[in-house]
């Protein structure tokens, strides 16, 4: 790695996304680049508190202290010069504020990587995840549209550097750079 990149040359890249969207194989993608590492809500959740996630509000709860924890971690990996794929869904302005704040503070650029895929979409490369058993969790249809109901995609007046990626095309409202 260029060690005269430093902050310059990091990015904070985010993801917003419904459930089984693609969040983690773009985030997979995004981390196979030179200079760049994945953390992964779901694994560590998983790996902290896996006895601990039945309702949403223990998803809320956990994924709180988690962020607790993990933020300076992130800043400075970010002041290191390291990219930081935030496998974290993107997906309230509270949460896209609290990632705001990582790169921010780091002095990093950002990148919001927003996937409109429909709902059946989602559903259906749910189902096919929990039959797999590839996925940290398995999520029912209902949880599903749960979690859904508190999903609000990006907004040009958030100010974020977006790219989108998606199959809907229903919101090229927000479609603020490529």
């Amino acid at each position: 790695m260029d060690e005269t990149a430093g902050r310059a040359g990091a990015t904070l890249h985010m993801i917003c996304g419904k459930i089984a969207a693609g969040k983690s194989t773009l985030a997979a993608g995004l981390a196979a680049r030179p200079g760049t590492i994945r953390i992964s809500e779901d694994v560590w959740l998983a790996s902290l508190y896996r006895d601990e996630q039945r309702t949403l509000e223990d998803y809320v709860r956990n994924s709180r202290r988690l962020r607790e924890v993990m933020g300076d971690h992130i800043v400075a990996l970010l002041e290191a010069g390291l990219s930081v794929v935030l496998d974290f869904p993107a997906n309230t302005p509270t949460s896209r504020q609290w990632m705001r704040s990582l790169f921010e503070r780091a002095g990093a650029d950002h990148r919001l990587h927003f996937l409109d895929v429909p709902d059946d979409v989602c559903k259906a490369r749910l189902r096919a995840r929990n039959a797999a058993g590839t996925h940290a969790f398995n999520t029912s249809d209902a949880e599903f549209d749960l979690f859904t109901g508190y999903f609000v995609p990006p907004s040009a007046d958030e100010g974020f550097e977006v790219t989108f990626h998606g199959e809907s095309k229903t919101t090229p409202s927000i479609r603020f750079s490529s």
